[in-house]
């Protein structure tokens, strides 16, 4: 019986053709981090719907969806054909357009705090512009995160629990205070320290929702930051139009002072946002005052922000995700591949799947712990031995053999261009894929794990 690794490169010749190349440009051979793995990468070729092609022509159900930037299907009739028409107009136009308008008009009618809107190219721009916006505003230099909780690879926001960071300054890296996502822990520091401009969380939970958050948290810290002057920063950009249409702040119904956006607002192009009240985003503004717009004003130049072609995909997105059911059609799936993981877990290797939304995740050899508000109340650091980076970088190998893609073997997201059919052909590559790894003795649960 073949390994999953020599299946893996029996099955892939083209890409470890293509690896050689590669790894002559890249450091790693691959240009993100999480398409890392060995021995080689997978070079994909096109994608439609909910599936994508590699260059040896084998099919994959596809849940990395653009990294998370794909919820209505790769390559949707719609935007492919606005983004020809802008095309033909111009990819660059250096200048404003109506079509940002469009867009931003498109944000601020989903999303709750977006009185202002401020395009960028990325995630990680947007809450670089977030941090910068919310010091400017409140006079004060801190900011305050929570350990684990993803917000792009700037300076400030690499800074963890454990290190700031190679290449981070230390001055950086000390304006930055790293606590538990607990309510006790924010209001004890936010009482001490009163240089505090703002603090940011993914309110889903770190990771996209892998460590989940109770939702109550979020109104506990609404109203502490409120009282201590502090600014409450959503990032969105993986929640954004996916927990609802209008984000997980419209969802649990607490709107923050800002909130970051990219991924699904830009259709599947580069682009992200930062949102939020109008007295914080308008500290970008001119007043024609020279002291204010030379020492106060915060500048943003960037060349590709609101660019025609990402302004024309998103706009169409956004207004497809605003007057169909795009949003319950994932969470219907997820909640359908969920149950079918489930069911294959209790028949061998243990473990659950939990989700929120249509963000999903498995762990597993854990027993499932759920609150009363049907959130994955298990232990962070359980969850996180459960999603041990060399086992699901090698599930994920297994799940590529038998046809499906899933962002580092551990990031499930339906789109609502997946079927029930879909469904069904990934619990049954699941089972196979589980199968594989306890033949190799390679799952959490079933030791030793992969070395």
């Amino acid at each position: 019986m073949l390994t999953i690794d020599d299946r893996f490169t029996q099955d892939h010749p083209g890409s470890a053709r293509i690896a050689v190349a590669g790894r002559q440009s890249f450091p790693d051979g691959v240009t993100h981090d999480s398409r890392w793995i060995t021995p080689f990468p997978v070079y994909m070729s096109q994608a439609e719907g909910a599936y994508k092609w590699d260059v040896d022509g084998k099919r994959y159900v596809d849940y990395v969806v653009g990294h998370g930037a794909v919820i209505l299907g790769h390559s949707h009739p719609a935007i492919v054909d606005a983004v020809k028409k802008q095309m033909e107009k111009g990819t660059h136009l250096g200048g404003s357009t109506e079509l940002e308008i469009r867009w931003a008009e498109a944000i601020r009618g989903l999303v709750p705090c977006a009185e202002r809107v401020r395009f960028v190219s990325s995630g990680t721009e947007a809450t670089l512009m977030a941090f910068r916006l919310a010091r400017a505003f409140t006079g004060k230099d801190k900011l305050l995160k929570f350990e684990r909780h993803f917000h792009g690879w700037n300076d400030y926001a690499v800074v963890d629990e454990t290190q700031r960071g190679p290449g981070v300054p230390a001055g950086t890296a000390g304006s930055v205070m790293v606590v538990k996502p607990e309510i006790a822990q924010v209001e004890e520091i936010l009482g001490k320290d009163s240089d505090i401009a703002a603090l940011i969380l993914e309110p889903t939970g770190a990771l996209g929702s892998m460590f989940p958050l109770k939702p109550s948290l979020l109104r506990e810290l609404r109203e502490v930051t409120r009282r201590h002057g502090v600014i409450l920063i959503f990032d969105e950009v993986i929640t954004g139009f996916r927990v609802s249409r209008g984000g997980a702040q419209l969802h649990y119904g607490v709107t923050p002072d800002m909130s970051t956006h990219a991924k699904i607002m830009a259709g599947g192009l580069p682009g992200g946002a930062v949102v939020g009240r109008a007295d914080i985003l308008d500290m970008i503004q001119h007043r024609e005052d020279s002291e204010w717009d030379t020492t106060r004003r915060v500048a943003h130049p960037g060349t590709f922000n609101a660019n025609p072609l990402s302004a024309s995909a998103g706009t169409t997105a956004l207004e497809i995700l605003s007057s169909e059911p795009i949003n319950d059609r994932a969470d219907a799936l997820a909640e359908r591949l969920k149950l079918g993981i489930d069911d294959v877990l209790s028949r061998g290797e243990g473990g659950f799947a939990y989700n929120v939304c249509s963000n999903l995740f498995v762990a597993f050899g854990l027993e499932a712990d759920f609150d009363e508000d049907g959130i994955c109340a298990t232990p962070h650091d359980q969850l996180k031995e459960a999603n041990d980076v060399k086992v699901m970088s090698h599930f994920r190998k297994a799940l590529l053999n038998e046809g499906v893609d899933v962002q580092g073997g551990w990031s499930w997201r339906p789109t609502a261009a997946h079927t029930d059919d879909d469904i069904d052909f990934t619990i049954e590559a699941f089972d196979k894929a589980v199968h594989a790894m306890r033949a190799e003795g390679a799952l959490l649960g079933s030791r030793p794990v992969v070395q």
